[in-house]
């Protein structure tokens, strides 16, 4: 155990070498003991301020584990093994698939001859959390990983994280015990007290159910759906089918206010094609189609079909992430696909000009002044998300109904259900 333990918090110290720039971390301090795992918290040596906290364990093939997170609530995953050959800064993709089903793609770094650190993106953190399978695969090696006591550790550093914050590194003790404490005081068990329940009746503002609907595409040959933000901002209940198709629930993978973009999960087994994106910049004058489906509820049940222009490359205030496009958009058609006229995805819909607004400012009705995210702000999201989809160069100009065809594959209507506040009856 002793031995054990030794190896283990060299491992970490190296691990803290990698997160807290090039300066040596100290620790552990305080113990982090769940199943095979052993950790603390570190500080970096430069400063003797708290960086991290973090665990590991080994595994029969020579490969060890590390988890952590920094006092920046960034989760980190490190692979490390005497076999490895290394050399400090090299980068490698490695391809990771959670009990069979969810997959993702790692982009790691190499922080010493025999280990890599990967960044986890809170939707890999939260898939890896629940976990009990991990496959991983770097070039021609794989290995597999029993994740089983991974739910409970990630518990126990976050734990770690917020009890270091907030007391510093001389109140670090057994975190499992923090843990499990703050979990049986209704925190949740990550240090931060729980909201305290409150009763409805006795509110001055009551809640109501709201419906909203829009539009989805898939991203991915793992059940990806691009969409909206504001498409399922405040939802709880999120679903979504292709046309004529049954309807799937689907999760929040993850999402991007600011660029109004948002990933979710359905089942892959349900979808037979994903969408490709163009993998260059269009044209003022170019032709698109837009897909979508508007007004749902009192329109078609099918989706719905309108072709336009680029009318600009930028939108509102001159703003570079949008496209301006002459293709109709109604309330509906947020988060569908804009297509170039080889059936790749050229942008995602995201609204219209606001005609009432216009009218006050102008004394005018502006007409077919719609707006798209460009491609790069999608990729963009779906890097920071570690989607793996697929770009494609423009090819043989097709017919819309053709686009359309293609399209019914993957495009969908996503219908979700949240609570508003309302002013109860006096």
């Amino acid at each position: 155990m002793l031995r054990r333990l030794f190896v283990a918090c060299g491992l970490l110290t190296a691990f803290a070498c990698s997160t807290v720039s090039s300066a040596q971390a100290a620790g552990p301090y305080g113990t982090i003991h769940v199943g095979n795992w052993i950790g603390g918290a570190f500080s970096d040596d430069s400063t003797g301020a708290f960086s991290h906290c973090a665990a590991t364990t080994s595994y029969a093939s020579g490969v060890s584990l590390v988890i952590g997170q920094n006092i920046a609530s960034a989760w980190l995953l490190g692979f490390a093994s005497p076999d490895f050959k290394l050399n400090t800064g090299d980068q490698m993709a490695i391809d990771v698939t959670f009990d069979g089903q969810s997959q993702a793609r790692l982009f790691a770094t190499a922080s010493s001859s025999n280990m890599v650190i990967a960044i986890l993106p809170a939707s890999v953190a939260r898939t890896f959390q629940r976990s009990s399978l991990m496959v991983a695969q770097a070039g021609k090696a794989t290995l597999q990983f029993n994740l089983t006591s991974t739910g409970p550790l990630l518990a126990v550093i976050a734990t770690c994280v917020a009890k270091v914050k907030a007391d510093g590194l001389n109140s670090a003790g057994d975190f499992a015990k923090v843990a499990a404490r703050s979990a049986a005081a209704g925190d949740g068990g990550n240090g931060t007290p729980a909201a305290p329940k409150t009763s409805r009746s006795a509110d001055r503002n009551a809640e109501k159910n709201v419906g909203k609907s829009g539009t989805g595409f898939v991203i991915s040959a793992s059940g990806h759906i691009l969409t909206n933000n504001h498409v399922i901002d405040g939802c709880t209940d999120i679903r979504g089918n292709l046309s004529g198709q049954p309807v799937s629930t689907l999760r929040v993978v993850s999402n991007d206010s600011q660029n109004d973009l948002a990933l979710l999960q359905g089942p892959a087994a349900s979808f037979k094609d994903y969408a490709r994106i163009r993998d260059r910049s269009v044209h003022s004058g170019d032709s698109v189609v837009a897909i979508g489906y508007p007004f749902h509820g009192l329109l078609t049940s099918d989706f719905t079909v309108t072709t336009g222009i680029v009318s600009s490359l930028s939108g509102l205030w001159n703003d570079t992430r949008f496209l301006q496009i002459s293709a109709a958009v109604q309330p509906g058609n947020s988060g569908g696909p804009l297509f170039d006229t080889s059936g790749l995805v050229t942008g995602v819909v995201t609204g219209k000009l606001d005609g009432l607004s216009m009218v006050r400012r102008t004394g005018d009705i502006p007409e077919n002044i719609n707006f798209a995210i460009k491609t790069g702000a999608i990729r963009d999201f779906l890097d920071n998300s570690v989607v793996p989809y697929e770009t494609a160069a423009p090819g043989g100009e097709l017919k819309t109904p053709e686009i359309a065809e293609k399209a019914r594959g993957f495009t969908l209507l996503i219908t979700c259900t949240g609570k508003e506040p309302v002013e109860a009856k006096r």
